[in-house]
Parts: C-alpha cells; structure tokens; sequence
C-alpha cells in the first residue's frame, strides 16, 4: 500500500505528542513493508530535496515551516504524483488538510486525517478541515466528543484510536525500584501535582516512597510545596528520562498516579499500566486519562487495579487500598494497545476507506 503522510511540521522540527503520533505511525507502516512517503517543510540541511530514516521517505514541499500558503499550493500537484492509495494528513496547521483533499481527489485515494485535538479554537479554517475528510481519527473520546460538538459529522466519519506502546520494549526492560507510587509529566501550570502530594501527605503514618519523572517551570515550586508538607525526604525528583528508564521505573513500581488537569490521551500512564502499575486517576473534565480505567470499573469487570478518584481524600484513600493488590511488572490487559495492535486499527481504516471510494 501506498500511503501520503501530510505534514507541514513533522517530529524532526517540534517533538509535541501529535507529530510524535504521526511519525510512529509512518515508521510502523514502513517497517510492515508499505511505501510511505511524508510531504513536509525541509528541515535536514544538505540540498537533498528528501531524506530517509527508518524507511519512510520525506520530501521537502517548501524550505521552511514558515512558508505554509506555499505548502498549501504545492500539495495540489505533489500528492497525485506521487499515485497514493491513500493520504492522511496531520490536523495542524487545519489549513494543509483542506490542500491535501484537493490533491487526494485528484489521485482518486481517500484523506484520513489524524486529529490529536491539540488546538487552541474550532474556527472555520478547523471546522472546513474535519469536514474536508473522509475519515478523522482522534485519540480519544475527549478529543472525539469535541470535535462532535463542533462538527456535524456522521456516526461513521471519526474514530478513536489510542496511542500505543511497545509490549515486547516492556517486558525485556530490567524493573528498577525506585518507589512505590510514581508521577511522570512535564511540571508546567497544568501538571497539578499538588493533589498527589496532598493525598501523600495525608498518609504520612503510611510507609511510602514516591518518584517525579519530568522537569518544567514549576519544578521548584512542587518541590518546595513537598517540603512545606514534610513529606520531601520520601520523594525522589528524578527529572527527565529516557523511555528505557522511564519504563524500569515503571515496572518496579506499583502505583502510577495521573492528576492532570489536562490531557488529551495519557501516554505515560499507558506504559505505567501496561507495565503492571495500579492506575489511579483524578477525575479532570479536559483529560482522556479516566477512560484507561474505565472498563475496570464496569459492571461485571473482574479487575480492580483501576481507580478514578475526585479530591485528595480519595486519592490517598485509592493508594492505600492499592497496596494490598498484588505487585506485576507487566499487565497483559494492556496487549490491546501495542504498536503492531493498534496499526492494525490504522490498516483496516485504510482498507474501509479504500474499498468505499470503489477503489479495491
């Protein structure tokens, strides 16, 4: 299969979680053995006009990011060419996906466009590009329910497909431990970690040990804030990780907390839960972490290792009744999210739009 990734701005230029997306998907599918090219702005510095890593092809529409209208253009007369079965276009800048229907048209292949929902309004511009497509993914159903309220699209036209992990990096990872209850995120405004150290704080008389994986412009302030709280000398601040190290953390703790108040899907808490932690969420309207959990809680589920709280007090009530389940150091529950799981989701999007364009 053929596949045209569409991406003004790719992971190469800016890492943010949906670029990321974009390009796990694109080196999935290439390394499955399809021919996967992504239209972008140049960002390598030799004159090449493309440039390979990992099998997929990129070819440099424009010289810079900042050329967007060109961008725009160029796609009319790039994507044809190029004979695609079918095009999926990253939802930011909304402009380029609107550029890419035209150019799918005119190469008879469907556009899927992925939408992470990482936008600041549902302008028109937003609104013209969930409408341009013939499929939208998000990630989430907070991200599927919004696009929903601002769109009139059929039942049909957007699907939630999950972020993945790796199962097999997972299980061949050496557990580390560090502490019993962990928190992973960037320490910005919305980070919110001030409720796990008030419910930690609550449990004192409790023997714990906590770690903080992630740095950011409120490190300090969460620091000192364990302090006020005489709480400091069980934490461990351990600041940015690489993935390996992140998921021997993981796999050697037995609670990973998620107190976001935002979040439009919850990566770190997939790969604590896949490697055995007890998840507990807060409960915040603007994140997706609680649907992790979810089906834990359903009538008629036969697990528990999930909680969803709403304050403090039911947080450090979750992790004191966490610890009498049993420690793993890998969930099989969570198999459903691996890479090559979750590409089969993307695959058969494919074939389904491929087949209703009569293009089978």
């Amino acid at each position: 299969m053929r596949v045209v990734f569409v991406a003004l701005e790719t992971a190469f230029h800016r890492a943010s979680p949906a670029a990321l997306r974009v390009r796990g998907v694109a080196e999935r599918l290439a390394g499955r053995g399809h021919e996967v090219t992504v239209l972008c702005g140049k960002w390598w510095t030799s004159a090449d006009e493309s440039w390979e890593h990992e099998r997929v092809r990129y070819e440099a529409v424009v010289e810079s990011v900042d050329a967007e209208r060109s961008f725009r253009w160029g796609l009319t007369t790039r994507v044809p060419r190029l004979r695609p079965d079918v095009v999926h276009a990253a939802g930011v800048p909304a402009g380029q996906v609107s550029a890419a229907k035209k150019g799918a048209r005119l190469a008879r292949a469907p556009l899927v466009t992925e939408w992470y929902g990482d936008v600041d309004e549902y302008g028109r511009t937003e609104r013209k590009a969930l409408g341009a497509a013939d499929r939208v993914l998000v990630p989430s159903e907070l991200v599927e329910m919004t696009v929903r309220e601002h769109v009139d699209l059929p039942s049909s036209a957007v699907e939630v497909v999950p972020n993945s992990v790796d199962v097999d990096r997972i299980r061949s990872t050496e557990p580390r431990r560090v502490a019993d209850v962990v928190y992973a995120r960037e320490l910005d405004a919305g980070a919110n970690l001030e409720s796990l150290l008030l419910a930690l704080a609550e449990l004192r008389q409790t023997d714990w040990t906590a770690a903080v994986i992630g740095d950011g412009p409120e490190r300090e302030a969460y620091e000192r804030q364990a302090r006020d709280l005489r709480i400091d000398d069980r934490i461990t601040w351990l600041g940015e990780c690489t993935r390996d190290q992140r998921v021997a953390t993981y796999r050697g703790a037995h609670v990973f907390a998620q107190t976001a108040d935002e979040c439009l899907f919850p990566t770190e808490f997939l790969w604590a839960l896949a490697s055995g932690c007890v998840g507990i969420v807060e409960y915040h309207a603007n994140s997706s972490a609680h649907e992790l959990v979810e089906h834990y809680l359903e009538p008629g589920g036969n697990r528990d290792r999930g909680f969803r709280t709403t304050s403090e007090q039911e947080l450090a009530a979750a992790i004191r009744d966490a610890a009498n389940l049993e420690r793993l150091d890998y969930d099989p529950a969570f198999d459903e999210y691996d890479h090559d799981a979750v590409l089969e989701g993307y695959l058969q999007c494919y074939r389904d739009e491929i087949g209703a364009a009569g293009l089978f």
